[in-house]
């Protein structure tokens, strides 16, 4: 209906998309705690519409629902000037209604309806505002698009092993062919979710889409539905255990991801960039979480998938403000906002310290149960994690005080974003609050009832049982403090903060052919189809010229030798027929 409004109606395209989104949060909401199970007619081959609601799948429409809500509030004004308002607003209504077709399917077939369906409304949302975001929206579609292949093939391969494409009914030991089919569907699910190497295409989308659409999908419903596809693929569809080398090959995957990732946020001079890369940093925690298979890990990474949806909701939507008001996000050119700007600045702050896993905010709760995970399975785990919070602080300590904390502009007039760009940050931030000081309301009610009975009957509300872990991090978090503190005042300012970590001997020039795109996965896989088609080119080129030019050419010759020979005279061709003659008889005399 929105895409079909005439120009003279949409200014009513924000109303309808926030009843919409409102409408379907009243639905969700009203769900969850309900157990449901509906089949429709049979399309053919097997194939039933089928969709199941129970505990998780409920936790994750509820929790779809509400971001979707309150970034159609803030979408409400912060797009109501621009002219792909309307088709914004009608694509995140569609991706809202494929992430709750994705999450309810019970049939292999149709999530992957719904699957897909997510990856068109991304590659719509990023390519609306200009033609040089269509390049970003191709590289997308082109990432997300080769993980969505192998997760097709993981669908096979792992329907035939079952012998049904019923979610619910398939419960496979990880081993042999299964395990093939359970990291073919683990790419689908890390890449949803945003993680390396599948990330490239995330900190190139936050500066060519709209910045509402990297607080819809990338920060909260893409995450939410890659990792709750993560955790059942691991724990219902399959039988992930500590002993399985797949274990540490999830883990190994979530701390590179969380430090690769942080370590190029951690440079960044441009708002929206340095956030998207800590989008990619945080998925890290909860594969991380998710893959040291034992509960306080595995409850860590799932409550840390809801606490990463909330607090960089909160931040993508405060950068969101900052552009729309200040008229830019280049570091470089803002300063001294907090003064100006005292809400965004204070929504800011309780995000920025939730991501830090600063106490008692929800982010230092889930990563500490991640990191009591990780220690468990192995001091290396853990000691990288932890490092990857100390740069998590450093580069928020930066973007804090380069945007809020320093130096005014003074030829720039800045105001408050208005109430209804606010109104969403201050909900989330205070969510941020809550979830924080009273963990055990969602850790018991939302997280530990996702796995049950593999939780041994523990639980993980409240203080962290191991106060080391929490000495630990206080320690990282004030060495982050002082890093920033001492490389201001060396530097002149908090966007230099971090300098000397940028320049060091090794690091200067890991940054700089970073900078130029030499690890990106896609910018290599383009210069290997370069190669490839240049390969090709040369052997294209070369059968060529053996057919028309060898081939023709001595053809010619040949041609020409005979045109020489056929001179006219018949006594000449008498000799040549009796030289014929004594050939074809000699040839018969020597087979005799």
């Amino acid at each position: 209906m929105l895409l079909a409004l005439p120009k003279a109606l949409r200014g009513i395209s924000a109303i309808a998309a926030v009843l919409a989104a409102t409408a379907n949060a009243v639905v969700c909401f009203s769900l969850f705690s309900k157990k449901l199970y509906a089949t429709y007619a049979q399309f053919g081959l097997g194939i039933e519409l089928t969709f199941r609601l129970y505990h998780f799948s409920a936790f994750i429409l509820a929790a779809a629902a509400g971001f979707g809500l309150l970034i159609a509030l803030y979408c409400a004004a912060s797009l109501r000037d621009k002219p792909y308002a309307s088709k914004f607003f009608a694509y995140a209504l569609i991706s809202l209604a494929f992430v709750n077709g994705a999450v309810l399917a019970d049939n292999f077939l149709v999530m992957l309806f719904f699957w897909e369906g997510l990856l068109l409304t991304v590659f719509t949302m990023i390519a609306l505002t200009n033609t040089a975001a269509f390049q970003t929206a191709i590289k997308a579609l082109i990432i997300l698009g080769i993980a969505d292949l192998c997760m097709m093939v993981g669908i096979a391969l792992t329907a035939n092993l079952a012998g049904t494409l019923t979610i619910s009914k398939i419960h496979l030991p990880l081993h042999g062919l299964g395990i093939v089919a359970f990291i073919l569907l683990m790419i689908g699910a890390i890449s949803k979710a945003g993680s390396m190497p599948f990330h490239s295409w995330i900190p190139d989308a936050a500066l060519a889409g709209p910045l509402p659409f990297m607080a819809l999908l990338p920060a909260a419903l893409e995450k939410l539905l890659g990792i709750y596809f993560l955790t059942r693929i691991s724990f219902d569809l399959f039988a992930l255990k500590p002993e399985s080398w797949v274990s540490p090959m999830l883990m190994i995957i979530g701390v590179v991801t969380i430090l690769l990732a942080v370590m190029m946020a951690l440079v960044q001079k441009d708002y929206k960039r340095l956030l998207s890369y800590h989008a990619i940093s945080q998925v890290g925690y909860m594969i991380l979480g998710i893959g040291t298979c034992v509960p306080a890990g595995m409850v860590g990474g799932v409550f840390h998938m809801i606490n990463h949806a909330m607090y960089k909701s909160c931040l993508f939507l405060t950068g969101g403000s900052v552009e729309k008001q200040a008229g830019t996000t280049d570091l470089n050119a803002l300063g001294g906002l907090a003064k100006k700007m005292p809400l965004t600045f204070a929504c800011f702050l309780v995000a920025a310290a939730s991501i830090s896993g600063v106490p008692p905010f929800n982010g230092f709760f889930s990563k500490e149960l991640v990191y009591d995970g990780a220690l468990e399975r192995g001091w290396i785990f853990y000691a990288l994690a932890l490092l990857g919070s100390f740069f998590t602080a450093a580069s928020f300590l930066k973007l804090g005080h380069a945007v809020y904390l320093g130096k005014p502009d003074k030829h720039r007039e800045v105001k408050e974003a208005p109430l209804a760009m606010l109104a969403p940050m201050i909900t989330i931030a205070l969510l941020c609050v809550g979830f924080g000081l009273f963990n055990a309301l969602p850790i018991r009610a939302l997280i530990e009832p996702v796995f049950g009975h593999a939780l041994e009957g523990r639980h993980f509300s409240g203080i962290p049982a191991n106060a080391y872990l929490i000495i630990a991090t206080v320690i990282v978090l004030c060495a982050a403090l002082i890093n920033h503190i001492m490389g201001a005042k060396r530097f002149g300012g908090g966007l230099h903060a971090v300098d000397h970590i940028h320049h060091a001997p090794v690091l200067s020039a890991l940054y700089e052919k970073a900078e130029k795109k030499w690890f990106d996965p896609y910018d290599i896989g383009l210069k290997c189809v370069g190669v490839f088609s240049r390969v090709g080119f040369f052997f294209d080129r070369a059968i060529d010229w053996f057919y028309e030019g060898f081939i023709a050419g001595g053809a010619k010759l040949c041609a020409r030798a005979l045109n020489v020979l056929h001179s006219g005279n018949y006594a000449l061709y008498v000799v040549w027929s009796l030289v014929g003659c004594f050939v074809v008889l000699a040839m018969l005399f020597r087979s005799i």
